[in-house]
């Protein structure tokens, strides 16, 4: 894990942070009052973004990670390099980086499998002054995932 300033970020990590904030303000939040903003980069660099949804039966919630992910499948894209995730609270702004969910690494990870790479994950505050860039692995250490299962994963690569 390395942190790291939002001037030192290449320029694909700073668009797709700037991304993830730009779509993080759509966020369905009337439970948590909490937004949160993720965007996918794809093995031919096209961004895919999501942004979490709440629901009245809280275990139907979708997270901002697991919403571009599911979005980007449904576009025909499965193989990612990095995704870059940003959050905020109605009233206050983050001051510590908001890391995925567990449900969201797993997918994350199994993700990372499809695209056979160690995923990146960049995650910041809400002003860009904290960032950490971190891979899958790191954040899911001794991961199970469709290799530890023997699937092939290259059939669901495209």
């Amino acid at each position: 894990m390395e942190t790291i300033t939002y001037e030192k970020l290449t320029k694909i990590q700073k668009e797709l942070l700037d991304e993830a904030e730009k779509v993080m303000e759509n966020s369905y939040n009337p439970y948590s009052h909490f937004f949160v903003g993720a965007a996918l980069l794809t093995k031919n660099d096209k961004i895919i973004t999501g942004t979490n949804v709440e629901n009245a039966a809280y275990g139907s919630t979708i997270c901002a990670e697991r919403a571009a992910i599911l979005r980007a499948n449904a576009m025909g894209y499965n193989v990612y390099k990095a995704i870059a995730i940003i959050a905020r609270g109605q009233d206050f702004d983050t001051k510590e980086v908001s890391g995925p969910c567990g449900s969201c690494r797993q997918m994350l990870y199994e993700s990372s499998q499809v695209s056979e790479r160690n995923l990146e994950v960049i995650i910041s505050t809400t002003k860009k002054n904290k960032i950490i860039i971190s891979s899958i692995e790191e954040l899911l250490p001794f991961a199970f995932g469709p290799k530890d299962l023997r699937i092939d994963v290259k059939k669901y690569q495209k």
